[in-house]
């Protein structure tokens, strides 16, 4: 039976993991499917047309991840971000963002590929979604199409991304995934476009997600990279972190025109200050973006557990975490068969 929406108290002491990491934000899959395949995510040859999605009745209901939700503020939570897959191919988002919305204090953004937030972004603000990121990946159509693997046009996600600042959606974040040998060259070009526009534009190493997306380290464009590259025609200086804990590092332009973030989880990771878990869409807890395993939220829901059962499941997950795999990433000399990005969001 779900708990009724009604406000959640305030947790009196902020749960902490073994590395002393507050548990602050929450990331929550709301699907496992996606209209795009791409290369680095969900490349087509794994998820194919015969690929076997998770059935209806497996996902969460919208009542059980706003429940899971409420439960997670009472430890301390005050972000949420919603992921997938694309998000907004999971039927009436609307009102999952609605009955979040109603959660006192909390911080409500979510991810998207931008192919149907032309369609979507009015209705997303008017529920009370507050925040939005879009991911692109180049402005160059032809490497766009091949990153996508979908043949998706660079110009429909940016239809989406100005409904999305026209709806009333500021600042609008938009993620850029550089890999070597397929799209660092649009690294200048994203930037200018951006900072024109006044998005913040944040660029993300290519990362070892999962098992299929055929990661090297060779292919790993750095930030710091990224930084001196853009630096070199639009000066560059270091900004103050927003928030303890924040995943990228602040750059501001120095003529004072905005700024780019760097999300460096490969060379400079940032392990020991990371304060996020997952949910996957099914109702798997993961305390890591590279977890090889979760702890089932779903089976104590849908099993007749009360709040408290389900708090306390909850803490004791995080409270025996240490998790810091891209600290320790070069000691591990067996594969790992990590949960694929797709499933838990990224």
């Amino acid at each position: 039976m779900n708990a009724p929406l009604t406000a959640a108290p305030a947790p009196s002491v902020a749960q902490r993991d073994r590395l002393g990491r507050p548990l602050r934000d929450l990331r929550i899959s709301v699907t496992d499917r996606c209209n795009f395949r791409c290369v680095y995510c969900m490349p087509k040859e794994i998820f194919g047309k015969d690929y076997q999605f998770l059935e209806r009745s497996a996902l969460l209901s919208f009542e059980e991840i706003t429940r899971i939700a409420r439960l997670f503020t009472r430890l301390g939570v005050e972000k949420i971000r919603l992921t997938g897959g694309e998000p907004l191919v999971r039927r009436n988002l609307e009102q999952l963002i609605e009955q979040l919305a109603l959660i006192p204090g909390l911080d409500l953004t979510l991810t998207t590929n931008g192919s149907l937030l032309a369609k979507k972004a009015e209705a997303l603000h008017a529920a009370g979604l507050k925040r939005i990121t879009v991911s692109l990946d180049s402005l160059d159509d032809a490497v766009f199409k091949a990153m996508n693997d979908v043949d998706f046009p660079v110009a429909k996600v940016i239809e989406g991304i100005d409904a999305a600042a026209a709806a009333g959606f500021a600042p609008i974040k938009v993620n850029m995934v550089v890999k070597r040998g397929l799209n660092e060259h649009s690294i200048l070009p994203m930037a200018r476009f951006f900072r024109e526009r006044g998005h913040i534009l944040r660029f993300i190493e290519y990362m070892d997600v999962g098992a299929t997306n055929g990661w090297r380290m060779d292919d790993v464009v750095s930030a710091r990279e990224i930084v001196d590259i853009i630096s070199r025609e639009m000066p560059l200086e270091p900004a103050v972190a927003n928030y303890s804990g924040e995943v990228a590092e602040r750059w501001r332009y120095k003529d004072g025109g905005g700024e780019i973030g760097v999300i460096a989880s490969v060379t400079q990771a940032f392990c020991r200050d990371c304060t996020r878990a997952r949910i996957s869409t099914e109702g798997q807890l993961y305390t890591c973006l590279f977890a090889t395993s979760g702890h089932d939220l779903r089976g104590l829901i849908r099993g007749g557990a009360n709040d408290d059962e389900i708090l306390e499941r909850i803490g004791s997950v995080w409270s025996a975490r240490e998790d810091r795999y891209s600290e320790i990433r070069g000691l591990n000399t067996v594969p790992l068969k990590k949960i694929e990005m797709s499933y838990i969001g990224g």
